[in-house]
Parts: structure tokens; C-alpha cells; sequence
């Protein structure tokens, strides 16, 4: 790997090449490498069950792709085509009317029955300040908010959500029920002030804006990406994996949307002892184990108005949901787990052969679980839709250990890539106010496991990418992202 440039990027997954976009808009000469046979790492699209049947390999649904400050300067929007569901998520209950989060806040609050209007006045503050949200959560916990008020509002809710608390002003299933599906994302103990915080700000966006779903799958957001980075002169090498940094070619920042034992690995003693000893303290998480499905119709869900939903969450109350997700805690397989699940062929055609369509799902397993999970996984979604195994034309299932093998950056199946504690994401990966620049000079870190945490929303990368031009370039403004000729 020859070639002196400004730039490298190890990592062509969204934080890699919303660095990659940054530092190329700049000016400079930037080259990414690339693992895998295709960019996108956890936004890329593939046929994994038969012909014309497109699966998203990892995410499916993008919360962030409206909130994000990385998308909204690139243009997110106006470069991909979003459906975006009349309802962001859904929460289907035995024996009773499904919970349904439409984008229409006071239409949810009608559907919730008794505690619609106790979930109303939770969220209202924070959907109608959606924006100022993910300006908060969107970077380093140690910065001073942007909007303190809107951050102590967040903050006392999810004090509330994420303690034993969580149930005073509910009287039903319903509505504790939807909050606790959102949370659940973070494969992590319920009730807990990490899972509130990310639950808060997700249902925040899905009433808000509205969860989007990209036509043609993430592969979408990926390849426009690509396509910016390229006409702006830069590259992606892929089939191209490194094993040290000695392989990269000469350049004055090497950016990496690594896990920090991948920084550790590939940096060696470049990185003083403290800072190492500080990585290796860095804990992953549990894992999930992914179920995809070609279908002949699709799910058949007792409540219709689960359809509308983009995403589903299925587990049954919040006590249901909190025992399986505990379970999971104490390394142990629930025979009812919660699953998360999205049928985005309803929503984009492009998904499946006429007549078909595609179910994206997963659950959650111990962290390097090699326990195939589809029939758990199928069971609970037919508890919710009856009829649904006679709909199942292929399946495609990857345990945790699979999940991990073909992405080392979900180490174990950890697909948060670190822990989503409330500790670990004030140090992610170190207790740094820029914790993406190493002290190794002109090295970065700028994946999930970096701040502000998982998620497709480009913002670690994006982050990394600021402070490399600003400490080694001595560039402190931020370069145009948005879509322009070139």
C-alpha cells in the first residue's frame, strides 16, 4: 500500500467514510481501506436468502438519518430517497390492541388509552425539541450541552425511565410497554439509566421526524457516501485488511473506525503504557444473533395497525421485555426474547420480487453466543402473528459469533461495539474532552466505540475528522458537505 496522502481511513463503514467525506471536502487527499468486498459495514445491503430478495446486513432503520448534524450538513435527505412509516415503531400485546408510536404524537396519546396522556407529557418537551436532542447526545457527554435546559429536561426523564421509577406514572401495559422496546435497542440490564437515555432520544426522533427507511436499503446511505467521497477525490480500496499500521502508506492523520483492541493491535507502541492500560479497560457488550426472512406475504400481524410501523418490537409487557433483556445480562438464552424487527419491503419495493418481501430481525444473545436463535425468534413473532411460519420462503440466521466474524468491529456480536453504559459512553473509548485524537501524533479513533456511540449517524467519524483538521491541518472551520457540483 503505497502512495503518500493527507489521509487514511482504515474502515469503510458510516463513521469511517463520514471522516473520509469531511476531511476530502477540505481539500486533502484521502484514501479509505476497506476489509470487506463492499463499503457500508453496518449499512450495507445484500442478497442473503435468494435472488432479489435484498437484506440489510446490520441496520435497516435509521432514526438518526434526519437528526444527525453529520447528515443534515452532508444532505442526507435530499441525496437518498426516505419512506418514512405513518408509524416509526409498534408494540404488539397478547389479547389486547397492539402500542403503536405514529409520528402524529396526539394520535399516539388517543391510542394509548389511560396513560396516553402521562406518555404525552413525557415525550412532548422532547419531541418538540428533537433537534436540540441529538445536538446534546450527538458528541462528547463532557461538553457543555448546547441547550442546557433541553439536557436537564432529558436528563430528569431519563433518570425516571432508567430507575426502579420507571413505573409511577403509568397505569397500564400499553405505553410502558412501547418506552421499554425503544430501550431495549441497547442490550443492556432493564431498568437502566444508559437504555433510557438512547430509548428517550430514539422515540424523541420517531415522533419527530420519523424513523426513515432508505429506498434500495442502508447500502443507500453508503454509496452516497462514496459517491461524494470519490468525486471529491478520494478513494476506497476494498479486500484490502490491515494487519498494522506499517501497511498504510505514508500520511500525516490515519483515522481508525476500529474497535480499541484493534487500536491497540495495529498501533503497538506508538501509544504511550497509560493510554494502552486505558483501552484495554475499555468492556464490549452482549450480542445479538440476526434472522433474516424471504417471505411469500407479509407478517400477518394480529393487530393491522402494527403494519404501519417501520419497526416492531416483540416481547410482551415491559416486565416481559426487562426479564428477557436481565436474562441476557446473566449470559443466559430466553425462551421469550425480545426481538427487534423491521419489514421495509412494505415500504420500498425495490426489497423483493413482486408478491414477496423481506423481515429483518434480531434478539439479543450473550456476548460470543454461537446458539442459533431462528426458531426463538420465530415463535415469538408468531405469538403477535399468527400464520407467520406458513409465510417463510428462506432463512438466512447468524449466531453472535457469526455476527462478529464477519465484522470485527461487533466483537462477540456486540453490534454497539462497547458497552452502552452511562460510564462507558462519558469515556468512550477514554475520559477525554476529544477523545477521538490519540496521543499518538496524527492518530484517531473514530468508530462506534468512540463518542457519541452506536448508531448510523456518521458522527464519530465526523468528529474525528474536525479534530484531525483542526490539530494537524490547522483548519478550524467546517469544509461545505453539502450536495454541490464538484
Amino acid at each position: 500500500m503505497t502512495g503518500d496522502l493527507d489521509a487514511v481511513v482504515v474502515g469503510a463503514g458510516p463513521n469511517g467514510l463520514a471522516a473520509a467525506v469531511t476531511l476530502a471536502r477540505a481539500g486533502l487527499s484521502v484514501r479509505v481501506y476497506e476489509r470487506a468486498s463492499q463499503p457500508g459495514g453496518g449499512a450495507a445491503t445484500t442478497e442473503l436468502t435468494l435472488p432479489g430478495y435484498r437484506h440489510d446486513v446490520c441496520s435497516a432503520v435509521h432514526p438518526m438519518a434526519f437528526e444527525s448534524r453529520f447528515f443534515r450538513e452532508f444532505g442526507l435527505a435530499q441525496r437518498v430517497e426516505f419512506a418514512v412509516p405513518e408509524a416509526s415503531f409498534a408494540h404488539p400485546l397478547d389479547g389486547v390492541r397492539a402500542a403503536v408510536a405514529y409520528r402524529d404524537l396526539e394520535r399516539t396519546r388517543v391510542g394509548l388509552g389511560r396513560d396516553g396522556d402521562a406518555y404525552a407529557r413525557l415525550m412532548r418537551p422532547l419531541a418538540a425539541h428533537a433537534a436540540a436532542v441529538a445536538e446534546f447526545t450527538g458528541g462528547s457527554l463532557l461538553r457543555v450541552p448546547p441547550d442546557p435546559l433541553v439536557a436537564a429536561v432529558f436528563g430528569l426523564r431519563a433518570l425516571e425511565q432508567g430507575s426502579p421509577l420507571w413505573n409511577l406514572r403509568f397505569r397500564e401495559q400499553a405505553a410502558p410497554a412501547l418506552l421499554t422496546g425503544v430501550a431495549a435497542h441497547t442490550i443492556t440490564a432493564l431498568p437502566s439509566l444508559g437504555a433510557a437515555g438512547a430509548g428517550l432520544a430514539l422515540a424523541a426522533y420517531g415522533h419527530a421526524r420519523g424513523w426513515p427507511i432508505p429506498r434500495g436499503g442502508s447500502q443507500a446511505i453508503t454509496d452516497a457516501m462514496v459517491v461524494d467521497l470519490r468525486a471529491h477525490g478520494g478513494e476506497v480500496v476494498t479486500d484490502a485488511e490491515v494487519t498494522s499500521l506499517r501497511d498504510l502508506p505514508s500520511a500525516r492523520v490515519r483515522l481508525l473506525d476500529t474497535t480499541p483492541a484493534a487500536l491497540l493491535r495495529l498501533a503497538g507502541d506508538e501509544l504511550p503504557p497509560a493510554y494502552r492500560s486505558a483501552l484495554a479497560r475499555f468492556r464490549y457488550g452482549n450480542g445479538v444473533a440476526k434472522v433474516d426472512f424471504a417471505l411469500s406475504a407479509p407478517v400477518p400481524w394480529q393487530d393491522p395497525e402494527v403494519a404501519a410501523a417501520g419497526t416492531v418490537h416483540v416481547g410482551g409487557t415491559r416486565a416481559e421485555v426487562a426479564a428477557a433483556e436481565n436474562a441476557v445480562a446473566r449470559g443466559r438464552h430466553p425462551d421469550r426474547p425480545y426481538v427487534l424487527a423491521s419489514q421495509p419491503s412494505a415500504f420500498d419495493d425495490t426489497r423483493a420480487p413482486a408478491g414477496g418481501h423481506v423481515l429483518w430481525a434480531y434478539t439479543h444473545v450473550p456476548a460470543g453466543s454461537d446458539v442459533d436463535r431462528q426458531e426463538a425468534v420465530i415463535r415469538q413473532i408468531e405469538r403477535f402473528a399468527p400464520g407467520f411460519r406458513d409465510t417463510i420462503v428462506a432463512i438466512h440466521s447468524r449466531t453472535a459469533i457469526d455476527v462478529a466474524r464477519h465484522n470485527p468491529n461487533y466483537p462477540g456480536g456486540d453490534i454497539s461495539a462497547g458497552m452502552p453504559t452511562m460510564w462507558q459512553m462519558l469515556r468512550r473509548p477514554v475520559l477525554r474532552p476529544d477523545p477521538w485524537r490519540t496521543p499518538a501524533p496524527g492518530l484517531y479513533l473514530c468508530s462506534a466505540s468512540s463518542a457519541p456511540g452506536p448508531g448510523v449517524h456518521g458522527l464519530c467519524g465526523w468528529w474525528a475528522a474536525r479534530s484531525a483538521l483542526r490539530h494537524d491541518f490547522g483548519i478550524p472551520a467546517l469544509p461545505d458537505l453539502s450536495p454541490r457540483a464538484v
